[in-house]
């Protein structure tokens, strides 16, 4: 069983990114982890069967998302899981995303997609969650993408939604596999990976030795003492250790080898994007600073924050893809209009502290 307090703590950055409004109020009552009224898969489902019952499948979907949370461990969070995928797949009917299954090392998996075309092949953009975090909570903002002139994929870690590759130290590879999936339909020689948390480590290894990988933006991703650190690692929180070991099917003991080496990350030759969290609790600070030390085109932006920033979920998505729009040399409105929308809301959350203060 999962710690109640830590889902509920964890789980607010989630929360925020699908903004879903009135979470707290469902976070309250909830009182134990299982199946049933108060329980975390029951409370969140049963709101997503009100919202699926009112016909708003997007917001029914998002809490069905957030009852499989952290990961599937019986009946309950895979009905809810099920569901997600069930009211998703009717909201995006017309939303300009398709989802299709590819082969990647004889293995199928799932993606959303959208602007995947051999008459023209446009630059190509992975969007791949964390640990946690499944494909459909990325794919309503792929059309973004494609605005901005770019094929989108939406996909999941190994281990994760409908992702069955194996995670383990040489599961980076999968981001490769699915480039060579989607053959001549993107121009896979100008890909980028949006990556998030532990997707953001595999990445970075996977930008080490595939050439087409252009660019690398992402948020919280471990980079070498997360999986070395062990006195670090003692305080890690429960819900970290565990989906790990879900996920790897084994400890942190075992994942020691998947430390990034200082000279391989100083051999980086593509942009690194990153967002750090000074309060963050799973993360160590040593490792964005390792990036900082040995990276030769880093951008960083730090909030003072928890993991994943849920304070900060509005600035960081600006930021981000401004960060891509300069990956790849963009010029005209859009950038001038990103950063006057980052000015905007960086205005708007001062503002806010300074209310708070009073």
């Amino acid at each position: 069983m999962n710690d109640v307090a830590e889902l509920k703590r964890y789980a607010i950055v989630h929360a925020r990114g699908l903004e879903i409004s009135g979470y707290g109020r469902l976070l309250d009552r909830i009182t134990e982890d299982g199946a049933g009224p108060g329980s975390w898969a029951g409370e969140w489902s049963a709101e997503g069967d009100r919202l699926a019952a009112a016909g708003r499948d997007l917001e029914a979907s998002r809490h069905y998302l957030m009852a499989r949370f952290p990961f599937v461990d019986g009946p309950a969070r895979q009905a809810a899981y099920d569901k997600s995928l069930e009211t998703f797949q009717r909201w995006s009917a017309g939303k300009g995303i398709t989802k299709e299954h590819i082969e990647v090392d004889g293995t199928r998996l799932g993606i959303w997609q959208t602007g995947l075309s051999a008459a023209k092949p446009r630059p190509l953009l992975l969007v791949t969650g964390g640990f946690i975090t499944l494909k459909e909570q990325w794919a309503p903002a792929l059309p973004i993408f494609a605005r901005l002139g770019m094929a989108a994929v939406a996909l999941e870690m190994p281990g994760v939604g409908e992702n069955p590759l194996a995670y383990d130290g040489d599961s980076w590879r999968f981001l490769s596999g699915v480039i060579d999936a989607i053959g001549g339909r993107a121009d896979a020689s100008r890909t980028y990976a949006l990556a998030m948390s532990f997707a953001g480590h595999q990445a970075l290894r996977c930008a080490m030795d595939d050439p087409r990988i252009r660019g690398v933006l992402t948020v919280g991703a471990p980079v070498t003492d997360f999986f070395t650190d062990q006195v670090w690692q003692k305080d890690l929180p429960r819900i970290t250790v565990d989906t790990l070991a879900h996920l790897s099917g084994t400890d942190l003991d075992g994942l020691r080898s998947w430390a990034l080496p200082a000279g391989r990350l100083a051999g980086l030759d593509v942009p690194v994007a990153y967002v750090a969290s000074r309060r963050d609790e799973i993360i160590p600070p040593a490792d964005p600073l390792r990036l900082r030390e040995h990276v030769r085109d880093l951008r960083l932006l730090e909030h003072d924050d928890v993991h994943g920033s849920p304070a900060h979920v509005e600035e960081t998505k600006l930021w981000l893809g401004l960060e891509l729009l300069r990956m790849r040399g963009a010029r005209g409105p859009m950038p001038a209009l990103l950063n006057l929308m980052l000015a905007v809301e960086r205005t708007k959350a001062r503002l806010l502290r300074a209310r708070r203060a009073k």
